[in-house]
């Protein structure tokens, strides 16, 4: 049998058995990080036109300590039963420590939670390698805030590019 055959065979019991499509994962934000436009974070940080995924530039942050970069805050979420998913390319070059990316969500009345990309944190030099962490959204959590960040916890230097941020309904 042919791969089209097999497709519409596959379509068909996918069909019959009462499945509904397939949830559609959609884009709520990006920054491809060209510029300063839209960075919150002003020390530590500049922009690197010869480093980068695209050729357009990247965010470079070099650091002897343990910091916090503050990158974006995308608002009016008004989303619930959703994953987000926060994703950027990150490099590291000389990194004592790790880096890892950082999503907080704020909701109102209850405050302020996190996720972070702990399951494959960069050290040493890298290139550039896909960093996504996830924040499940239960039925009536509705963030007003989401905040994206990049944690050196150690010192070096990284560069992030690429900053995207989705929404997949679960």
């Amino acid at each position: 049998m042919n791969r089209f055959l097999l497709a519409i065979i596959g379509l068909g019991i996918w069909i019959q058995a009462g499945c509904s499509a397939p949830p559609v994962t959609r884009e709520l934000a990006h920054f491809p990080l060209d510029g300063m436009e839209h960075v919150i974070a002003r020390s530590a940080v500049e922009v690197d036109l010869a480093v980068s995924t695209d050729g357009q530039g990247s965010l470079r942050v070099v650091t002897g300590e343990p910091t916090v970069v503050r990158l974006f805050e995308v608002g009016d979420v008004d989303l619930e039963q959703t994953r987000l998913s926060y994703q950027a390319k990150v490099r590291t070059e000389s990194v004592e420590g790790q880096v890892y990316l950082e999503m907080w969500c704020h909701f109102p009345g209850q405050g302020e939670f996190f996720s972070r990309a702990l399951h494959a944190p960069l050290s040493g030099s890298n290139e550039w390698t896909t960093q996504t962490t996830d924040f499940l959204l239960r039925e009536g959590q509705k963030p007003d805030l989401v905040r994206l960040n990049l944690v050196v916890d150690g010192k070096g230097t990284a560069w992030i590019d690429d900053v995207r941020l989705f929404g997949t309904p679960m």
